[in-house]
């Protein structure tokens, strides 16, 4: 009579090192999305802000940077910077990329928050292709440099 020695599963086989491997792996995939979602949260927290907003619809309507830039000028990647606000108070400074069909640029916006107000100290772009400045509070009581 024959005798059959019948052979371990895949999984019996290799057990010792699927177990941690597929451990650390689901462990480091777990890092990644809430390192995503963490990312993605304070990213959606900046661009809706009232200084973001503000710094980037200036840059849409001022001429002259629709015209080095060309139309539709829209945001070209992660802002940088700080923005500090709590209850009616804070304070930002931050550099947002910008693009158009005709070129790249930053907006710089320096300000403070009172009484649930933000007024801009600084705000302007500065264009890639010539590294010119452009102020974006010119005409609002403030002085060109």
């Amino acid at each position: 009579m024959e005798e059959h020695t019948r052979q371990k599963s895949w999984f019996s086989r290799n057990w010792p090192w699927v177990v941690p491997l597929g451990g650390c792996l689901t462990l480091i995939i777990i890092f990644f999305v809430f390192l995503g979602s963490v990312i993605f949260g304070v990213s959606k927290a900046f661009t809706n802000s009232a200084p973001y907003q503000d710094g980037l619809t200036k840059a849409q309507q001022d001429e002259y940077v629709v015209q080095m830039l060309g139309e539709p000028i829209e945001t070209n990647g992660l802002m940088s910077g700080s923005l500090k606000f709590e209850n009616d108070e804070g304070s930002v400074d931050i550099s947002i990329p910008i693009k158009g069909p005709d070129g790249e640029a930053r907006i710089y916006i320096v300000g403070t928050k009172q009484n649930d107000t933000w007024t801009y100290s600084e705000l302007y772009v500065i264009l890639k292709e010539n590294n010119e400045t452009v102020d974006l509070l010119w005409g609002e009581g403030q002085n060109k440099n």
